[in-house]
């Protein structure tokens, strides 16, 4: 994207009076994570279901759970242990010194499960999970609507994909799985997220009028939830949307797309906030 551009996103952000946040899949590349963009995306990160003929919709399944849990437990265990070894980039810190630099009310709204926006440093309270999270638990069945934090080790045999511990409900003692909204999920416990929802429409309401900025970042079009969502926040009056994405940046004006990858483009931001900011020789 053009300096001009960029500088246009700049002046946004600092005349914002509120910033909202919106995250996909693509916001944790630039962290390490993988990119599960098509098959081949998937299978680059897992090669083991490549083998078993598995892609990412079948292996973010409830069914393995009720039928085989340590195989169930062995994808969403591996990324549990990657998701806790893994340091959200640069562009996380950028975001958070803009809130406070400038004084913005914010509110983040994510399809990741990773909880990367709270590791670095973001308010709990102003984070919505629309999928959940992979931090907290909840019963197979359930037995009951309890969802708590996940403090379980998980070992993983990497060959079989098979893991080597599998958590149990704090109620029941029967299996327990991740409180994350799979495909063909029917039995997720989706309170914690409906409580973040409810905060979400709060903030919503608090800062009509405000003049907002809504960064969106990785949010593709395989699962368009995020985008969705941006462009709806897009329709409201003094609301300005810049899409950050190098595969898919397009959005109608008057809105912004910047096709580029979230580090870059934050980093690309932030220089030219600075330059306003400075003094004029």
């Amino acid at each position: 994207m053009s300096g001009e551009g960029y500088r246009i996103a700049a002046e946004a952000v600092r005349n914002a009076g509120a910033l909202i946040i919106t995250a996909g899949a693509g916001m944790g590349v630039d962290s390490g994570l993988p990119d599960f963009r098509g098959e081949w995306g998937f299978w680059n990160a897992y090669p083991m279901y490549e083998r078993l003929g598995l892609t990412f919709v079948g292996a973010a399944n409830p069914a393995h759970f009720e039928q085989d849990p340590a195989f169930g437990w062995g994808f969403y265990g591996h990324r549990t242990n990657l998701y806790r070894g893994t340091e959200p980039h640069r562009g996380f810190r950028i975001l958070k010194e803009w809130t406070a630099r400038f004084d913005l009310p914010y509110f983040v709204v994510t399809s990741n499960v990773d909880g990367h926006f709270q590791k670095a440093g973001f308010d709990e309270e102003r984070v919505l999970e629309v999928h959940g999270s992979i931090h907290h638990l909840q019963c197979l069945k359930p037995c009951s609507g309890a969802i708590w934090p996940h403090r379980e080790e998980i070992p993983v045999d990497i060959e079989t994909m098979r893991s080597l511990r599998i958590p149990r409900c704090i109620r029941c003692g029967g299996v327990a799985r991740p409180n994350v909204l799979m495909f063909g999920d029917s039995s997720w416990v989706g309170d914690r997220t409906d409580r973040q929802e409810g905060r979400f429409g709060s903030f919503l309401e608090e800062s009509r009028g405000r003049g907002t900025v809504v960064l969106e970042m990785g949010a593709g079009t395989s699962i368009p939830t995020i985008r969705n969502l941006s462009e709806r926040l897009g329709r409201r009056k003094g609301v300005t949307v810049a899409r950050i994405n190098p595969r898919e940046p397009w959005i109608d004006a008057p809105h912004l797309s910047i096709s580029e990858g979230a580090l870059a483009a934050l980093t690309a931001i932030d220089k030219r906030l600075r330059l306003l900011a400075s003094p004029l020789p």
